[in-house]
């Protein structure tokens, strides 16, 4: 049966919000959200008939705030706005960020804060429902006041303009909006503004990143321990005893997990057994796995707040009558949390990347062969995939440094700090879409050095994570081409697949 989400403006989860963007699940509009957006709506009918002065209803736009519009221009100045603000560049954003867009608009306009009128919800979810994706340009926000030129974009097929794709073919926004049978609408005072004064792009590139790099928080987890196995790692240096004495707790789930995946392991040794202590990117994997995952979690709270805000300016109190202009459109707390995420990210994959270095050098690898491959001159090994994972820390290192610390002031100084939150979202994406690969070459790293070594049993989780590697990548005997290889590692790392398996053979992972 297919999933159904009902818009309240407060309650959409992020399993609702992917189960929409990359799922297709069906979006409806909950009844007391349109008694909210009905109400809302009759207060700025009502003052637009009094002729009371309020920005951006019958005022211009950012500096042009104490410019008054005639009242028979004001839906103009709605559509002009849209126009003007169609100024998008770079690469198109993907469907399922376009999905994220429509879909938390339409929520922030179900609070019933924006004076619109129900007709532009139910046109977002129709959009939604019946696969008309506006074609957005990922570049032109810096973030306040809010994403207007990615959302300007977003808005012009509801007006019959702009481009979209439809059932996989691209075409004008009329004609898209035609053929699903969706009426385009002629926007009235006040609801050009509301529909793209927010932080919905910045929002759905980012809490898209961060569906999956809590995937990847766990997914390191697993490497991590197929890695410390191939080695011959220590146990002892996952002891929750030292993990309880620093009373982190995403130290503390890290190693709970270490020690799951490793449960029954023949291959791991203790304290003195063959060595006293391993490198830090093996005995310090809690700590370092750790500290991402209480940034994640910073950053969770930021984003879960964040997809049921209202964003848009001014908003409308149906209590009082008021209507009050602030800015809550300001990027900000998504910023700095993109930010966050980026780099807590970067950190996972850096530290991958050193394992995988320590796996192919002869002198840290503790006995297995140079570069993971038996007749080592003739075939270069893994040599080169660790180029690969050391290309993408580094560039990781340069996206990873922080957006939410600059700001160039915006219309003629009126909007005179700005988050550049949507470049920090766009940044940490990048950022995951690396880590998935250097933790894909960590998984077919530490396979191979399996194989090159005396056959023993497994962990309960690194055995079911092994078995998943070597379904899609075979041992490598003699150098072959690794593209394939590695796109499948990465995708078996990034989709879930690999931590599905785990968890079923050795439980859920913290």
């Amino acid at each position: 049966m297919t999933k159904r989400v009902s818009l309240t403006g407060g309650n959409l989860t992020f399993d609702d919000f992917i189960s929409v963007t990359r799922g297709n699940a069906e979006v409806t509009i909950a009844d007391e959200a349109l008694f909210r957006v009905k109400d809302s709506r009759r207060v700025v009918d009502a003052l637009v008939a009094e002729g009371r002065p309020m920005y951006g209803i019958n005022t211009g736009f950012g500096r042009f705030a104490d410019v008054a519009i005639p009242e028979d221009e004001l839906n103009l100045l709605q559509v002009n706005l849209i126009l003007s603000d169609v100024c998008g560049v770079g690469d198109l954003l993907p469907k399922h960020v376009v999905r994220g867009m429509l879909l938390l608009r339409a929520n922030s306009l179900a609070n019933g804060f924006s004076g619109v009128r129900p007709e532009l919800i139910e046109t977002l979810t129709a959009m939604l429902n019946k696969g008309v994706h506006p074609l957005i340009p990922e570049k032109g926000s810096v973030g306040s006041s809010g994403d207007l030129c990615p959302l300007s974009h977003m808005v012009l097929p509801m007006l019959g303009m702009g481009d979209a794709e439809y059932r996989g073919q691209v075409m004008g926004g009329q004609e898209a909006m035609d053929k699903a049978g969706i009426p385009v609408i002629q926007l009235r005072a006040k609801e050009g503004l509301a529909l793209i004064n927010g932080t919905q792009c910045m929002t759905s590139v980012g809490v898209h990143a961060l569906y999956d790099a809590i995937i990847l928080a766990k997914s390191a987890d697993i490497a991590g321990a197929l890695t410390t196995e191939s080695l011959r790692g220590i146990i002892n240096a996952f002891d929750p005893r030292i993990h309880a004495a620093r009373r982190h707790k995403g130290q503390i789930d890290s190693a709970s997990n270490l020690r799951k995946l490793l449960e029954g392991s023949e291959y791991i040794t203790r304290q003195g057994e063959i060595r006293v202590q391993d490198a830090y990117s093996i005995r310090c994997t809690p700590q370092i796995h750790g500290a991402s995952r209480l940034a994640l979690e910073y950053v969770s709270s930021v984003f879960e707040t964040e997809i049921n805000a209202v964003t848009d300016n001014p908003l409308v109190f149906t209590d009082s009558g008021d209507v009050f202009s602030g800015g809550n459109f300001h990027g900000q707390p998504m910023a700095i949390a993109s930010d966050t995420l980026g780099i807590a990210v970067s950190e996972i994959g850096s530290v991958s990347e050193r394992r995988i270095a320590k796996l192919v050098d002869p002198a840290m690898n503790h006995g297995l062969p140079a570069f993971l491959v038996k007749q080592g001159g003739i075939n270069c090994g893994f040599m080169i995939p660790q180029y690969v994972a050391a290309a993408l820390v580094s560039e990781n290192k340069v996206l990873a440094h922080p957006a939410s610390v600059d700001s160039i002031p915006t219309s003629a100084g009126q909007e005179d700090h700005v988050s550049m939150g949507t470049i920090a979202a766009r940044k940490a994406a990048v950022i995951v879409g690396h880590v998935k690969m250097i933790l894909g070459i960590e998984i077919m790293s530490a396979a191979q050095a399996i194989d090159l070594q005396e056959k023993r049993r497994l962990g309960k989780g690194t055995e079911a994570a092994y078995k998943s590697v070597r379904e899609k990548i075979e041992m490598m005997e003699n150098d072959r081409i690794f593209t394939k290889d590695q796109n499948a590692a990465a995708e078996l790392v990034g989709s879930g697949a690999l931590l599905e398996a785990v968890e079923r053979a050795a439980g859920p992972l913290a």
